[in-house]
């Protein structure tokens, strides 16, 4: 028989008879798609790995106990053959091609009629490679096809767009969409550390309302069709700058653009994210929201501290600093905090250290507690400060902080000190 390249088909199992000969390693890999898909699974071996016949235990598939019988892909619509018999496996093949039943063979790929292909699934897509050189059927460069369109897809570098209408030129088509809104938290500044949800999101994006403390690396690799939109520069008008904010996410969500909201950090922490998502539910507009890596441990990691340790604290207790202690509007119990014997970490605080250092030494926490301050923590830009509650606000002003900075304060900031800032 002359050897051609495979033609690729998806096979629609679901309901169908597939018959799987061996209980092996090759049966482990391979069930759990045919599972997945539907098929009504008949395994023929004397016997299995633990997993398949936790498989057969919890009904997912029968299983017969015994060896390979002529007549057992009788009716069956697709047969892996898989056992550790060859010729057991060439008389399944040919009772294969007798009933014109699809076989794939593990022992001999070119003896089937049938071939596995690398496959992976991804950003809702499933993804299936099959060798072209009939010369070349190195698995191993089938799977790294796969992987990397696989990693592509979900990382974003490799975006397949749906036809649209131009983003300047509404028309019957856009309107159509559905309103789609993703909140994305961006992480703590390194555009590598936002999620690969994250990431793919804002490559299928139409428009993008970033934050200033967003990853904005990133925002130089969207395509040039897509709209950036610095929140910080939206009109506000009549309104304030958080509904005008709303007010767009609404208004571009309508016109059936897809739209990313991205923010630093993590959204839901001091980010006033569930602020926009209760705006978009007035509105109608369903939102995803995607977790963000919070400053509030990764910086510190990456300045080469951790908020616990064994021996040294327990726990850590976030807070945030754009309220002095004396303020009326503050919600914080300094008092409290004081007491406690973990790390403290204090986000939007530069410009209120003094009085936040002055307040829990006031009410008990030890004037020479060690305190670290990361500015721009994660960038090429990160430095640290290292300073006592009694000194950090000279520090702050000698050093010349600015924000974005997290500020830590307990006896962790000096467990690292010998490490240095560690690579993230």
């Amino acid at each position: 028989m002359p050897h051609h390249p495979a033609y690729p088909v998806g096979l629609r199992l679901s309901g169908r008879r597939t018959v799987v000969l061996g209980g092996g390693q090759v049966a482990q890999r391979r069930l759990p798609a045919l599972i997945a898909a539907g098929a009504d699974v008949l395994l023929v071996s004397p016997s299995a790995t633990t997993s398949v016949e936790a498989m057969a235990e919890r009904g997912e598939l029968r299983w017969e106990r015994r060896r390979y019988a002529d007549g057992d892909l009788a009716d069956a619509w697709y047969a892996l053959i898989a056992t550790s018999d060859p010729e057991a496996n060439a008389a399944a093949s040919a009772e294969g091609e007798r009933e014109r039943v699809w076989c794939v063979r593990a022992d001999d790929a070119e003896a089937a009629s049938a071939l596995t292909p690398a496959t992976g699934r991804g950003a809702g897509v499933s993804v299936a490679v099959l060798s072209a050189d009939l010369h070349d059927r190195d698995p191993r460069r089938t799977a790294a096809v796969r992987d990397a369109i696989i990693e592509g897809l979900r990382n974003g570098t490799v975006v397949a767009r749906t036809p649209r209408t131009s983003a300047d030129a509404p028309g019957p088509a856009r309107a159509a969409r559905a309103p789609r809104v993703a909140l994305v938290g961006g992480g703590p500044g390194d555009p590598e550390l936002i999620t690969v949800r994250g990431r793919r999101l804002l490559a299928e994006a139409d428009v993008v309302i970033a934050d200033r403390l967003g990853p904005r690396d990133l925002l130089d690799e969207l395509p040039p069709h897509v709209e950036v939109i610095d929140a910080a520069k939206i009109p506000y008008g009549r309104f304030m700058p958080q509904e005008a904010i709303n007010n767009a996410l609404v208004e571009h969500a309508k016109a059936g653009r897809a739209v990313v909201r991205l923010k630093g950090g993590d959204p839901f922490v001091f980010g006033r994210g569930m602020e926009e998502v209760q705006a978009l539910a007035d509105a109608g507009i369903a939102c995803t929201v995607v977790p963000g890596i919070s400053s509030t441990i990764s910086v510190p990691g990456a300045a080469g501290i951790p908020v616990t340790h064994r021996g040294v604290a327990h726990d850590f207790t976030v807070v945030s600093g754009h309220v002095a202690p004396d303020d009326a509007r503050s919600l914080v119990d300094w008092k409290a905090l004081a007491a406690l014997r973990g790390t403290l970490v204090v986000l939007m605080g530069v410009d209120k250290i003094g009085s936040i250092a002055r307040t829990l030494v006031a009410h008990g926490r030890a004037a020479n507690t060690p305190v670290a301050v990361i500015q721009e923590g994660t960038t090429a830009t990160q430095r640290r400060v290292d300073a006592t509650l009694d000194t950090v606000a000279e520090a702050v002003r000698a050093e010349e902080v600015r924000p974005p900075a997290v500020i830590v304060i307990g006896a962790v900031v000096q467990v690292g000190a010998d490490s240095g800032p560690l690579t993230t």
